[in-house]
């Protein structure tokens, strides 16, 4: 299909949220289609609609490494059922080109979502893998959430996102969590001893 522009933050789109998608049709096909090529054509992870100035629940995720065939995966409607732990990630995002920071995410999600096809199908991704971050990540983009709204430093991410030309973190927007903080902090005092 075509390879889309990518919207860089800063652009209000990316903090609306997105509408369900009501029927898989061909232009919901042909937006998968594009996501697919535009996230491939820049060594992306994952890629959502909004991302692409599209506002429906749409993304696509390939975790696959070098030396894998590819396997794109695709989620329309997609709902995060279950979650547990937490872990840190080392995440950026297409929308932040070259800034990456630290984030908090579940260690564990179970998914449910629609496939390409329009079926149903639930997912579990565990232990902090790139899939079980990526689902978040992206998830969070179909709510107008973004990355740095999990940052586990917001001084630290300032300094980066200024030294690529982004505007600072929206400390309106950074989400409280205390709870997978002390997680966290527990799991490292555990290390630490043993």
């Amino acid at each position: 299909m075509s390879i889309r522009k990518i919207l860089k933050y800063g652009d209000d789109f990316l903090r609306q949220p997105s509408k369900e998608v009501h029927k898989v049709s061909k232009k919901v096909q042909d937006l998968i289609k594009d996501l697919l090529d535009t996230m491939y054509a820049c060594n992306g992870v994952g890629l959502a609609a909004p991302q692409i100035g599209e506002h429906l629940r749409v993304f696509v995720i390939d975790v696959s490494t070098n030396d894998e065939p590819l396997n794109p995966m695709v989620f329309i409607n997609p709902k995060i059922i279950k979650k547990e732990g937490a872990v840190v990630s080392h995440e950026g995002c297409l929308s932040f080109p070259e800034a990456y920071t630290d984030v908090r995410r579940y260690k564990n999600v179970m998914v449910k979502a629609l496939d390409k096809h329009g079926r149903p199908f639930v997912l579990e991704a565990k232990d902090g893998t790139l899939l079980a971050r990526a689902i978040q990540h992206e998830f969070d983009h179909l709510d107008g959430v973004l990355f740095i709204d999990h940052v586990r430093n917001r001084f630290e991410a300032d300094k980066i996102l200024q030294e690529n030309g982004l505007p600072p973190v929206d400390t309106e927007r950074l989400i409280d969590e205390a709870e997978m903080e002390e997680i966290l902090k527990n799991e490292h005092q555990q290390n630490g001893e043993e």
